[in-house]
């Protein structure tokens, strides 16, 4: 069975909540998840009602410590499964202008570029000298960007189906019945899990956490999984014999029989974002189904589209932003500006103040870019 028809007609309309749902995601990353942190911390003995609001927010916009989900562990699983719809979209194109060898050589040089700024991000200097973190964030959507690539050129449907089949299925064996030297098979607890044993042990350079890092190499194999179903929703907009409506209905339904099929799985192997578990790759890709469902029937069946257009512009160059907004955006906005709020006003108001300011400066970066057409594609 060969590999996917790649062959059909290109479409020339970009499928606009695609760009939508690429900006709403990426705009609580450029100041939003610090704004509210920081609002957290403004409500704080506040009163009993603002108090619990504050710190309801602020929970949600910090990752789970381990076991369990909260929004902002949501966000960058979201940000790789859009990723695979993205490859659904892009790469049939590509091959039809370019042909097979040359998608290939394309997919090689993002993923390289990305992996290698990645790399780039997270050089400091420490006490032995240069820290290099090898795999980070940007690296996981390079390398998840590249396997799905690879199989979505090369192989059936029913090839991808059995590879995401494998990724999960795999990853929980490996993580259920090989003993941890130490702590034995079945542990999934923080440290003694196979995972973080093998980034402890064989990932050279800095690890996130010191002793594990929630980017590790084992936790990558289910992550691509994120990546092949974000692919298969990508297929299904991209199928001209299903109407936009059915489209809908399809992606919701899929997203409640990953969300039943995850939280039943998450009862033996738990929903835990720093190994990326595979109940934690369903459950977030479900969420993401659903989501990418109600953003099609506003924005393409109903097409109500001026509540995106901040979003689109964010959406179109979401790594630049991001990149811009790790490494610039604080050192612009922060110093004594924060201070001055914080004693002025109530302590958190200058941090609020800082991110707020970060936000603004960066959809009108982003809006510039739109409008000129300055797309920086990686």
């Amino acid at each position: 069975m060969g590999p996917i028809e790649l062959s059909e007609p290109r479409q020339n309309r970009r499928i606009a909540s695609i760009d939508a749902l690429r900006g709403v995601n990426m705009f609580w990353l450029i100041g939003v998840d610090g704004a509210i942190g920081s609002l957290a911390e403004m409500t704080r003995d506040k009163g009993p009602l603002v108090s619990a609001i504050g710190n309801f927010l602020g929970t949600q916009f910090v990752h789970e410590s381990w076991e369990g989900l909260h929004f902002y562990d949501f966000i960058f699983a979201l940000f790789i499964f859009i990723t695979g719809i993205s490859i659904a979209l892009s790469l049939p194109g590509s091959v039809e202008c370019d042909g097979r060898i040359k998608a290939h050589l394309r997919v090689m040089r993002r993923s390289l570029l990305l992996i290698a700024m990645g790399v780039v991000m997270y050089v400091s200097i420490g006490e032995n000298g240069w820290d290099v973190r090898l795999l980070g964030v940007l690296q996981r959507i390079g390398l998840c960007y590249f396997f799905t690539s690879l199989m979505f050129l090369n192989f059936s449907f029913r090839g991808m189906v059995a590879a995401l089949v494998t990724l999960l299925a795999g990853y929980w064996a490996l993580m259920t019945f090989v003993p941890v030297p130490g702590f034995g098979a079945g542990s999934y607890a923080p440290d003694s899990n196979l995972a973080n044993w093998i980034d402890y042990n064989y990932l050279p350079g800095k690890l996130w956490d010191g002793t594990r890092d929630p980017e590790g190499m084992l936790s990558t194999f289910p992550a691509i999984g994120t990546c092949l179903l974000g692919a298969f929703a990508g297929l299904l907009l991209r199928d001209a014999r299903i109407n936009a409506a059915s489209k809908t209905l399809w992606l919701i339904t899929a997203g409640c029989a990953l969300l039943a099929t995850g939280y039943l799985w998450a009862l033996q192997f738990p929903i835990i974002k720093a190994i990326w578990t595979s109940s934690f790759v369903l459950v977030t890709a479900g969420y993401s189904a659903i989501l990418l469902g109600l953003t099609h029937h506003i924005v393409d069946v109903w097409k109500w589209q001026r509540w995106a257009t901040i979003f689109t512009w964010i959406g179109a160059n979401a790594i630049t932003l991001y990149i811009l907004n790790q490494s610039i955006a604080e050192r612009i906005t922060g110093g004594g500006l924060a201070a001055s709020f914080d004693r002025a006003v109530t302590k958190g108001a200058g941090g609020f103040v800082l991110h707020i300011l970060a936000l603004v400066l960066a959809i009108i970066l982003a809006r510039f870019m739109y409008q000129r057409k300055i797309f920086v594609r990686v």
